[in-house]
């Protein structure tokens, strides 16, 4: 389970970036992907999938 802070997350376009905590890369987040309902600059934790564009952040919830 990756650790990181949301960078950005547009909710009417149901989109965002992650950047995780240990490598500072920024994975991009949907709607889709989410556990709970997130903001810009929650600490979430995620899991990462392969994508159309590459690896996206899935199963993304607020850290405890």
């Amino acid at each position: 389970m990756n650790k990181g802070t949301v960078k950005f997350y547009n909710v009417s376009k149901r989109f965002g970036f992650i950047k995780d905590a240990d490598s500072d890369n920024e994975y991009f987040v949907h709607a889709s992907g989410l556990i709970d309902k997130i903001k810009d600059d929650d600490e979430v934790t995620f899991e990462l999938a392969e994508g159309k564009k590459g690896l996206n952040a899935i199963n993304v919830k607020l850290a405890q």
